[in-house]
């Protein structure tokens, strides 16, 4: 190595190839150090002397060049390794959880609702970057307007930033977080809007209709029959498949994995259920009881339409609501029986643990009221 001079211990250092680069060489707590300062001609020989008269300054007041450069070093790549922006740390998210998600179309809600409304405003920043004004950006817009929407929204920015911060890509409380926080912002969403309840018939319409909806042709007056006599929710009716039904003994057995709760659910048939199956299955065509013009599950506007056409203002989930005002007002059985009937959860989870029964045999003896009370002629 050549010492050039004008700094003590820079030099130039010529490869074997040729190749020149300059050195700066200097004792570190007693060990020879040497720091490389760029090659040649790419750096100067006046701005080698000005990095090595830095290096050497820094010296002086016990700052070690080397080290600190080694640490600048570190810290850039670990602020690279960091470097999430919203969009990609929220299809990390997704991707994580979706495993646990219930709902094959969960996904796709999550993806479309941060990419619609969260990626204009935070989407390209990196999530360390992201504060309460850049997520108030996002949810303004929407949250008098759209406010169940934006509602969701922003439990979804919180869980990702959430996450995001967990995974250490960003630090400090999270900025869409709502008590405490936003809800100091934000109107409360019950406030802005009402809840919309299901849209029901009121039990003491509920003969008159059916007498209405049987004469109604089509598959989807059919399947809504069935989810008026079983109180069964309109996807369990849309997806049922004949090796559910067991008619001789009047029982439908809906698997856990098309359940709401993910556990398995018997439904007692009533005579008037298994005279509208046994009709059902006379044009069988598929595995499945109701299909669709293509030899699959109905759609749920196909069952919607059926009330459509006959001017009704309900949907085909609020005959849940009018099974339970029925069993509530108009019958003595106990509150149990009616839930179990729906499908609820009963009790907390020490009355779960000790009532191992679903109460199948009341609920049979209810659901017979409850058809008599809606078919009493339609019992064949």
């Amino acid at each position: 190595m050549n010492f050039v001079g004008g700094v003590s211990g820079l030099g130039l250092y010529v490869s074997g190839c040729g190749s020149r680069s300059w050195i700066f060489r200097a004792r570190v707590a007693g060990k020879r150090r040497d720091m490389g300062l760029g090659g040649f001609p790419d750096v100067t020989l006046a701005q080698a002397r000005e990095m090595a008269r830095d290096a050497r300054a820094k010296l002086r007041i016990g700052i070690d060049p080397i080290e600190e450069r080694r640490s600048a070093r570190s810290a850039l790549i670990a602020a690279r390794a960091t470097a999430v922006t919203f969009s990609r740390a929220a299809g990390l998210y997704i991707e994580a959880q979706e495993a646990t998600w219930r709902n094959p179309k969960h996904r796709q809600q999550w993806a479309n609702t941060l990419t619609t409304y969260a990626g204009p405003h935070i989407g390209g920043m990196l999530v360390r970057d992201i504060e309460v004004g850049h997520v108030m950006a996002a949810l303004e817009p929407i949250w008098a307007v759209r406010t169940e929407t934006a509602s969701r929204l922003r439990g979804r920015i919180e869980s990702v930033l959430d996450w995001a911060t967990v995974r250490g890509f960003r630090a400090g409380p999270n900025p869409a977080r709502w008590k405490g926080h936003l809800d100091k912002l934000l109107p409360a969403p019950g406030k802005l809007k009402k809840v919309d309840h299901h849209r029901s018939l009121p039990y003491a319409e509920a003969q008159a209709f059916m007498d209405r909806l049987r004469v109604q042709e089509g598959m989807g007056a059919r399947a809504l029959e069935l989810v008026v006599l079983t109180a069964a929710r309109s996807g369990e009716v849309r997806g049922a498949t004949w090796n559910e039904f067991d008619l001789d003994q009047a029982v439908w057995v809906v698997p856990a994995e098309r359940m709401k709760a993910k556990r398995e659910h018997r439904v007692p048939l009533s005579a008037q259920a298994v005279a509208l199956l046994r009709r059902m299955e006379e044009v069988r065509m598929t595995a499945y009881v109701f299909p669709g013009s293509r030899k699959e599950m109905i759609s749920d506007m196909t069952i919607s339409a059926a009330l459509r056409r006959m001017g009704l203002d309900a949907v085909p989930h609020g005959f849940r609501s009018t099974f339970r005002d029925w069993a509530a007002e108009q019958t003595e059985f106990p509150r149990e029986v009616a839930e179990m009937a729906l499908a609820h959860t009963v009790g907390t989870a020490v009355e779960r643990a000790y009532l191992r029964t679903d109460l199948f045999d009341r609920r049979r003896q209810l659901m017979q009221a409850w058809a008599d009370y809606v078919c009493p002629q339609a019992k064949e």
